[in-house]
Formats: C-alpha cells, structure tokens, sequence
C-alpha cells in the first residue's frame, strides 16, 4: 500500500483526527540508515509523529521539528517534517537492539529512556519559531507526544503510533491523532 496521509473533522470541526500509512518511509529510513529493528521502531513512530503534528500548520513552509532525548542506550532520536509531506530523521546510535519486552513488542521505551526531554519546535516560516519542552513520560513516542500536545498545547488528544516489523523488514507502520479542538 502507498504511504498516505489523510484528514477528517466530525461534530461541526470540534474533532480533528489524522492518519498516516508511513511503511514505505519508515522501511526506507531503515535501509538507508542501517537501522536495528528498536531504533526502526523509535525513528519511524518520531517520523510518523512529525508528520501527523506538521498536517495541521497552515502556511505551505511550515515546518516542525522533533528531538527525543531520553537516557537510554538509543540516543537522540531526530526528526523534521513538513506541511508537504516531506520528513527526514536520524538516530544517533542506530546498530542499538533490545530484547522484546514481557509482552513480545519492540521495546522502543527502553532503547529512549524514561527520563529525558522531548522538545518540539514548529516553524511556521517567519517570525519566531514556537518552541517546548516537556519531560519524557515512558520513552514510547507516542505516549510523550501526547504528553506535550495535552500539557503543552493543551490540547486533548490522543496519538497512536505503530511499527511493525519482521525479519523481511518493516510490514506496517504509521499512526492516527485524534484532537477535540477548541
């Protein structure tokens, strides 16, 4: 299936909700990166994240920016993404891998650390870019940007980000936000 990214609004444009099909992207960012199976994991969901935050800017240059800082053996987990779809990241310590978690997942939480900063920066492309900085929760991406959009946007919302992945590489990835707007 083609990547996508597609929106939709319900009860009068009171709820916003996002989704993006990201496993193309996210198995390219593996190959070309040389990327582990947990550091796929963590660099996909950050991508997906970038993408799903940057969908709701208005000007054709906005950009948005995402670093994860945890202190995990992961290192820094970067990202931007545009308004027009396109994305890049990096991951500071690539070859990383963990074993599974208890319940047999990826477990991204640890390779990113539990304690440690997430900073977002959105860049509408002119004037002062709008910066935060908010502690890390869990280390899974989607929990600590849901954590930011609540506390720092104060928006509620809830964001769902998955990779999955085999031994042929990545089968599925992407997420879904969902935003009660104001």
């Amino acid at each position: 299936m083609v990547d996508q990214l597609i929106r939709a609004t319900a009860a009068e444009g009171g709820i916003r909700a996002v989704g993006a099909i990201t496993t193309r992207l996210t198995e390219e960012a593996r190959q070309r990166h040389k990327l582990s199976w947990v550091a796929s994991a963590a660099l996909g969901r950050t991508m997906t994240a970038g993408l799903l935050l940057a969908s709701s800017m208005k000007t054709p240059q906005s950009r948005v920016n995402i670093s994860v800082q945890g202190n995990g053996p992961l290192g820094t987990v970067l990202v931007d993404a545009g308004l027009d779809g396109t994305v890049r990241g990096y991951v500071e310590n690539p070859t990383i891998e963990l074993s599974p978690n208890q319940i047999g997942k990826l477990d991204v939480g640890k390779a990113v650390g539990n304690q440690g900063y997430l900073y977002i920066v959105r860049d509408i492309g002119h004037g002062y870019p709008y910066s935060s900085t908010v502690e890390l929760v869990s280390g899974e991406i989607g929990d600590d940007i849901t954590h930011y959009l609540v506390t720092s946007e104060q928006t509620p919302s809830a964001l769902v980000l998955g990779v999955f992945v085999d031994t042929e590489g990545i089968q599925a990835a992407g997420g879904l936000l969902l935003q009660v707007m104001p």
